[in-house]
């Protein structure tokens, strides 16, 4: 039973830095694909950032190019979002969620939702102007 945690949501202003946190139990961690997707209300859930665990090959959306860093630790199965300059439409619950080794299709492809099988509860994040 593959299980996802996320953590690190909170309320901070405009310009200001959070650090997300999912860690996956149950899973091949080594050899799967992960990645943060984010929902604001009433909108469609939105890929930002993925990795296939095994390769450290990451990938972003444009939406976030340059503000997120994704990174992972392999001995605690725990993969990490760090968010700075964040906007007030960075606002939403932020989700983690993993597959298996899926084949490389493109960067659109690896950052569709539907991509991926597990996913955590998520973990809120507002962002005040």
């Amino acid at each position: 039973q593959v299980q996802l945690v996320e953590s690190g949501g909170g309320s901070v202003q405009a310009g200001g830095s959070l650090r997300l946190s999912c860690a996956a139990s149950g899973s091949t961690f080594s050899k799967n694909l992960m990645g943060w997707f984010r929902q604001a209300p009433g909108m469609e859930r939105e890929g930002l950032a993925a990795v296939y665990t095994g390769t450290g090959r990451t990938f972003y959306a444009d939406s976030v190019k340059g503000r997120f860093t994704f990174s992972q630790d392999k001995v605690t199965k725990t993969i990490y979002l760090q968010m700075n300059m964040l906007k007030p439409e960075d606002t939403a619950m932020y989700y983690c969620a993993t597959s298996d080794d899926l084949p490389f299709v493109s960067v659109s492809v690896t950052l569709r939702p539907d991509r991926y099988a597990y996913w955590g509860q998520g973990t809120q994040v507002t962002v005040s102007s």
